[in-house]
Formats: structure tokens, C-alpha cells, sequence
């Protein structure tokens, strides 16, 4: 059902300050991601209770946020547009939170109405009071959310919806399951997660074991990527999506606003070229918007960036010629 536009006043950050994660700090200055409350499961078969329909999900993200990106990628990748809809939020947030509203990129919300993305929240859980974070599953049937737990929502479009899904792609193959997760974990745990642990590091000890951690997963990724195409050799699967967001965010935010900056994605022979390649396809490339990614982390964390100023750089092609296509083969796990 789409209802009439509503949105929210403008981003007033006098009136409402900034906002601020939910999430108990910890006594070394460490970084702590909150808790994603919303955790059901999509399946197949219904049995979960959320059974995979089309045109019944919908799904609110950010095109800023690397959680809500990799989301907006599956989607595309697997060619769901048309069973699974989705929108987009402002992409700069005050201490209200993420918010519908009209401009470049993003609309007032389709679904329901809303202009705060708190209201799903309140919707689905009355009185809640905890950490409004994108991607978000919405069920129109039960009118709440399924999930905004971020690695389930693509596991679940990846698996679940096969009958909508053209056979023989799979970003999810049952027999790579077991690597693509140990993956998965070692880069959330020192590269997705890692440069939030540099960014909002609480104390230079802190900082300097999580800068380190980082640019030790790089340098490994670098050197897996010297013979094979993708991380998994020539298909994209859960893996790639996963490590691209960051990468697309490195040298325009991670670099400088979080100061991972021992070395810049531009500087690796492997990860750069490897970055423009999945680039060049629709799902990533066309869901990447580098106005929203840095006028959200630029705007929005005055600790980091008191006056809130969005740098014009930096400058680069991400449509230079990669070769990658000459690296077919899967290589050595």
C-alpha cells in the first residue's frame, strides 16, 4: 500500500542534537557496535514464519551506510528489484535518526509514511528505545519489521528467493559456505567493523591495535587477490559484496575521517583494480552514491569533524581499464 508523502522537518542538529548509537561504551575506549534487535529469518518454505513472497518485503536502507549498501547490491545482483522493493533515506542524520524526506537520491517513504525510520521501530516494538539503524526488512502483511540484522537480510535474499532468481547464480554456493564464512568473520571482524574501530577508538593504544589489524587483513586480501578475479576465484559471492563496501568508502572516508591511513585503496596493485572491476557492474557501481556516503560520515560525527565540512576529494577513476577479467581462474584457497 502507498500512502500520501509525508516527510520529515529538516535536519536541525540545534534542535535535536546528534545522534548517538545505543551501545554501552567500554572502560579502554574500545568501540562497541550496538545491538540489532530485529532478527527474524526469511524462508523459503515459510517456515520460519516469513515466508519468501513476492512484492511482500520491502526493504528501507541508506546508500551512505556500507551495512544497508551491501543490501541494495544482492538485491541488484540477483535481479529482485521487482519482488523485493526498497527506498532510500537522508542520507545526513540528527538526534532523531535516520529520516524520510525528498531530495537527490532519496524519497519520502513509500510503504507506510513514516518520516522517521524510529516509527518502524515503534511499530513493530511500541516504546522502543534503542539504536534505529539501516539496512531494515519490513513485512507489509504483519505492518513490522523482520530484520536489522544486516548479514542476515543478504543471506536471506541470497538463499531464500530462488524462485525468483535466475538458475546458476549463487553468492551463497553450498560448498563454499564454510570459507565464506571464516572470511567473512576475519574481514568484519578487522575491516568492516575494523575501520569503525579506528575511527572511534577511544584511546591511542586502542587505535594503534585496530589500525594494525586492518592493514594486516589488507595486505592478505592484496596477495589473495594476485591470481584470482574475485576472493573466491571467477564467481562473486557473499564475500565480495561484503569487502567492496569498505572499499568503496576507503580513500573518500576511511583514510582521513577515521584515520586508516597507512596506505589508501589506490595504493594496492590488487585491491584497487579489484574495487573498479566489481565497479563496472550495474549492482555495484549503480548503487554507489559518493555524494550520500560523504555527506553522511562527514556531517555526522561532530567528535571527528566539529564543523561538519565535506572535502571535494579525492579524485579518482574508478573507471580506468582493471584487466581483471584475464584472472579467471579460482587460484589457491
Amino acid at each position: 500500500m502507498t500512502t500520501s508523502a509525508t516527510v520529515a522537518s529538516p535536519v536541525d542538529f540545534d534542535t535535536y542534537g546528534d545522534y548517538s548509537a545505543k551501545a554501552p561504551p567500554r572502560a579502554d575506549g574500545a568501540f562497541v557496535r550496538p545491538v540489532y534487535r530485529f532478527q527474524g529469518r526469511v524462508s523459503a518454505d515459510g517456515s520460519t514464519g516469513y515466508p519468501a513472497e513476492a512484492g511482500r518485503y520491502h526493504l528501507y536502507i541508506s546508500l551512505a551506510c556500507p551495512w544497508a549498501h551491501r543490501s541494495a547490491i544482492v538485491r541488484a545482483l540477483l535481479d529482485l528489484e521487482d519482488v523485493v522493493s526498497m527506498s532510500v533515506v537522508d542520507p545526513v542524520r540528527d538526534g532523531r535518526g535516520w529520516a524520510f524526506r525528498e531530495g537527490p537520491g532519496y524519497t519520502p517513504d513509500p510503504v507506510n509514511g513514516f518520516t522517521l525510520l524510529r516509527e518502524a521501530y515503534q511499530a513493530t516494538e511500541p516504546g522502543y528505545d534503542g539504536h534505529v539503524s539501516v539496512p531494515v526488512l519490513w513485512d507489509r502483511e504483519t505492518g513490522q519489521i523482520v530484520s536489522n540484522n544486516f548479514p542476515d537480510i543478504t543471506i536471506d535474499l541470497g538463499t531464500q528467493f530462488g524462485a525468483w532468481v535466475e538458475p546458476g547464480v549463487d553468492l551463497y554456493p553450498q560448498p563454499l559456505r564454510t570459507e565464506i564464512d571464516a572470511l567473512n568473520d576475519r574481514v568484519y571482524a578487522s575491516v568492516n567493523n575494523g575501520v569503525y574501530r579506528c575511527g572511534f577508538a577511544g584511546a591511542q593504544e586502542v587505535y594503534d591495535v585496530a589500525v594494525a589489524a586492518l592493514f594486516a587483513t589488507l595486505d592478505e586480501l592484496e596477495e589473495r587477490l594476485a591470481g584470482r578475479r574475485y576472493l573466491f576465484g571467477d564467481q562473486i559471492t557473499e564475500a565480495d559484496v561484503r569487502l567492496w563496501v569498505t572499499l568503496a568508502r576507503f580513500d573518500a572516508v576511511y583514510v582521513t575521517h577515521f584515520k586508516a591511513n597507512l596506505r589508501r585503496l589506490a595504493d594496492y596493485p590488487n585491491l584497487w583494480p579489484y574495487a573498479r572491476d566489481l565497479y563496472s557492474i550495474p549492482a555495484f557501481g549503480g548503487t554507489t552514491d559518493f555524494g550520500h556516503i560523504k555527506r553522511h560520515y562527514y556531517g555526522t560525527h561532530p567528535h571527528l569533524n566539529p564543523l561538519r565540512i565535506v572535502p571535494a576529494g579525492p579524485i579518482q577513476d574508478w573507471d580506468a581499464p582493471q584487466q581483471r577479467a584475464e584472472l579467471a581462474g579460482p587460484g589457491p584457497r
